[in-house]
């Protein structure tokens, strides 16, 4: 930690100190999660030494009211702690990314002045371009295809433009952009897109890559004046996959050579995939000339999978472990884990391993007993009155909104929203959703639950909106 006697000044310009300091702590206090959906899309606006404040910016509305209320003391006790007086905090909304932004110590950090550490530690900057290497290969799983990908309403669009671009690459729906939460197949669509492309054309220049993996490229080029090695790799693909793309934000360098890649491939009409777990235009500290050309092509959601989906996630990935599981099995495990692929995956893992231990079949009472801990959990962090909170907070309205007899759209189709999330999150009984919404009668609820379901198979909005809300409970 720096001297708290003689802290450095801040600027938007200089981030220095307190925000790597306060960045570090909460990264230690919080679950990785928490600290990657609120902390790190935060930026540090300006810090005036004369008056002693201190201006954190948030990229939306909905994360600026969110952070004020959870983790404005925090940022004030980090605050006075460091610079050793009380400081003056406020938060602004920072949509533009304009403040300066930070990303978590362990991620590759974007190195643009040879005075930088990072150059002086790791390289010295006179190294000859010859040793510049990407290794040229790419780095495609051959296990993630379409065949093994589990389809089901949640995600059949996806499926369907990626088996369109796998056999027309570079003409239809360039670029495409994937975007939803952690674990629900994006990386596996597009290693499918890969391999099928790999398939048909043994000798096509494919490469995948994390976001994470392009900086440190990105690092190592500059560090080396191997710019133009990079440029000649990068510029001469004929498929270009990039996972996660929201890693950029703040890395003005690396969009800007990754701009330049974008549209030398699009030239050559080679076909570029992106993923990220943000909407495009959500995004925060990504430039908006990137985000025009996000959008350029077609972008497509992938939601949370619906239950008849996990179901079937669950039997055909038990089959393959040779351990068959019943219909029935599968729908109680489903029921009660709702967030993603790897959740599910990681409940059938503690499933096979309690029956290959215990000499066990696979019933009811195993699953429940091997996810003891696991359905705790669950049923801990999600209820129908967290869930009326989140509903709240998202759409600006009062939680007593959500019990009142008030029926104006901008209170009722939020209430609805609400009565919709709980049936599908919680195990409450219709009467006793409604009970716990007013004392309205089961017939509402009902009425809401099939209304917003129904609604969610075409609305996109609504869909984002929805998943958006779950990400927040599940954080």
């Amino acid at each position: 930690m720096s001297n708290l006697q003689n802290p450095p000044t801040l600027n938007s310009l200089n981030p220095l100190g307190f925000w790597d300091n306060a960045l570090a702590t909460l990264a230690r206090e919080l679950s990785p999660q928490q600290f990657k959906t609120w902390i790190l899309p935060l930026s540090l606006v300006s810090y005036d030494e004369s008056e002693q404040s201190l201006v954190l910016g948030a990229p939306n509305r909905f994360k600026l009211d969110w952070i004020k209320k959870t983790f404005a003391d925090r940022f004030q006790d980090l605050a006075g702690q460091y610079f050793g007086h009380p400081v003056a905090l406020s938060f602004v909304l920072d949509v533009e990314g304009s403040g300066t932004q930070t990303t978590n110590s362990s991620a590759p950090k974007e190195v643009i002045s040879p005075d930088s550490p990072v150059v002086q530690d790791n390289i010295s900057i006179e190294v000859e371009e010859q040793t510049f290497e990407i290794e040229d290969h790419s780095k495609l799983n051959p296990n993630l295809t379409f065949e093994t990908f589990v389809t089901g309403k949640a995600n059949q669009l996806a499926r369907a433009a990626s088996i369109q671009v796998a056999h027309n690459p570079g003409t239809s729906y360039n670029p495409m952009f994937l975007y939803g939460g952690v674990g629900l197949g994006k990386t596996h669509l597009i290693h499918a897109i890969g391999n099928h492309l790999l398939k048909e054309k043994p000798g096509a220049r494919i490469r995948y890559i994390h976001a994470e993996q392009y900086v440190s490229d990105v690092v190592r080029a500059y560090q080396q004046k191997a710019f133009d090695r990079f440029k000649r790799y990068y510029h001469s693909l004929d498929l270009l996959l990039i996972d996660d793309i929201q890693f950029f934000s703040g890395k003005s360098r690396t969009q800007e050579e990754f701009f330049y890649a974008f549209e030398a491939l699009l030239s050559n009409k080679a076909q570029v995939i992106i993923t990220s777990d943000t909407y495009p235009k959500e995004m925060a500290g990504i430039d908006d000339r990137l985000i025009s050309r996000f959008d350029s092509g077609l972008t497509v959601a992938i939601e949370p999978p619906e239950l008849e989906m996990r179901v079937a996630i669950l039997m055909k990935k038990a089959l393959s472990e040779g351990i068959p599981m019943s219909e029935d099995v599968a729908f109680f495990v489903a029921k009660h884990l709702r967030s993603n692929v790897r959740e599910l995956e990681g409940a059938l893992r503690k499933i096979l391993a309690f029956v290959r231990f215990h000499g066990r079949e696979v019933t009811i009472d195993v699953a429940r007993t091997a996810l003891k801990d696991l359905l705790s959990i669950q049923n801990r962090q999600i209820s129908v009155e967290n869930i009326q909170k989140a509903v709240a907070d998202f759409y600006s309205i009062k939680v007593a909104d959500m019990y009142s007899k008030k029926r104006p759209a901008n209170i009722a189709r939020p209430r609805q929203i609400a009565m919709f999330m709980a049936k599908e999150l919680t195990q409450k009984s219709l009467p006793e959703i409604g009970e716990l919404f007013g004392g309205r009668d089961h017939t509402t609820v009902l009425h809401a639950v099939r209304k917003i379901g129904e609604e969610r198979t075409h609305d996109g909005q609504l869909n984002h909106e929805i998943h958006v809300i779950e990400q927040t409970l599940k954080s």
